[in-house]
């Protein structure tokens, strides 16, 4: 039976173009609205929006002005180098507000799922905010920056939490509040991974993600560390770039990035995994079972939080970046390692936000 697309509903789905993970967590949201016969259309900027125009091909992608965000060189000015740049943020945010306006009526959108980005949300369609981020963590600003973050929240009809509301889950704090005037939808982990029974081929993992220039620090301090490593190394440097690029050098075999379905395949084939703390990560590594130490991004409170709640929970440990060796991976084998879990979203019951004409 042949589907009418035409009397399909069109969803407009925007990720925040920090690293990579507000972008690869939104792969099984635009797949689930395929298989519910929505249409997607992809809008965000730099590369997210690359990563996801590999990704979908065959998917019309619009592009949203830069956030402008900016990592200090010293991780200790990361939040004042943000302040710096606030202007800009304010200012990207005003005009994806006025496009997503115009593009409601250019493109026909019958609704809106943003990953994080404040300004893509319209009284005129029922819109949705994405974000394992309830509380802000910035340090002594928690407070104030967590009342503003909810304040936008408070703008779309729904919010959706990746992560459970039971008391063992994966955000902590970050993901859930005392009490609240939000309508939250804890939705459960998202993951775009499987796991599978492969024969291991590599004995470490090492995946890079995260805004420059910190994604660029890490890099050169691993590659000079993994060449120590004593045993077979995968290396993913988390470049987007047009075309995939493969070399190798002693025992490490370097990519500059992969897509879903290879990164898929090389954790499985993979012992373990070093990596930031990021949360799409973790929610990456806990669908596949994974054993992993983390290197959380230098000034990030919500990866320095996520690392520590971890290794206190003896599930990961994890090191600073400037006190990284090597040798500190023989800790992974005296932790549990993130449980598996099955997550069945009932996408269905999720998209009726956009069927409900009082949205």
């Amino acid at each position: 039976m042949s589907i009418d697309y035409s009397a399909n509903k069109t969803i407009l789905i925007a990720p925040l173009n920090w690293g990579l993970g507000h972008a690869t967590r939104c792969i099984p949201i635009i797949k689930a609205l395929q298989e519910n016969n929505y249409i997607p259309i992809i809008a965000s900027d730099g590369i997210a929006l690359s990563l996801l125009r590999k990704e979908f091909p065959y998917i019309q992608t619009l592009e949203l002005p830069s956030y402008h965000i900016e990592y200090a060189k010293n991780g200790k000015n990361f939040k004042w180098k943000l302040i710096k740049n606030l202007p800009k943020m304010i200012t990207a945010v005003l005009d994806e507000k006025k496009m997503i306006n115009h593009w409601i009526k250019k493109h026909g959108i019958d609704g809106i799922i943003s990953d994080n980005r404040l300004g893509v949300f319209s009284k005129k369609v029922p819109s949705v905010f994405i974000t394992h981020q309830l509380n802000v963590m910035t340090g002594n600003t928690t407070w104030f920056t967590s009342k503003c973050h909810q304040y936008f929240i408070k703008k779309y009809n729904e919010c959706w939490v990746p992560d459970t509301n039971e008391k063992i889950n994966l955000t902590g704090d970050l993901g859930h509040l005392k009490s609240n005037e939000l309508n939250l939808k804890y939705i459960g982990p998202l993951s775009r991974m499987k796991k599978k029974d492969t024969p291991k081929i590599y004995d470490l993992m090492i995946i890079l993600s995260g805004p420059e220039p910190q994604r660029t620090f890490l890099d050169e301090k691993l590659q000079k560390e993994a060449a120590n490593y004593p045993g077979k190394v995968v290396f993913v440097q988390g470049v987007v770039e047009k075309t995939q690029t493969k070399r190798e050098s002693g025992n490490v075999t370097y990519y500059n990035f992969m897509n879903s379905k290879q990164l898929e395949q090389t954790f499985n084939e993979s012992e373990f995994v070093l990596c930031r703390s990021g949360y799409t990560t973790v929610m990456d590594l806990a669908k596949l079972g994974k054993k992993a130490f983390f290197i959380p991004t230098p000034g990030q409170y919500e990866q320095e939080y996520l690392a520590i709640k971890l290794q206190e929970e003896n599930l990961v440990p994890y090191a600073m970046q400037d006190d990284f060796s090597i040798e500190d991976l023989s800790k992974v084998k005296s932790f549990k390692g993130l449980t598996q879990f099955e997550n069945n979203i009932d996408w269905d019951s999720l998209f009726k936000v956009f069927e409900d004409k009082t949205a």
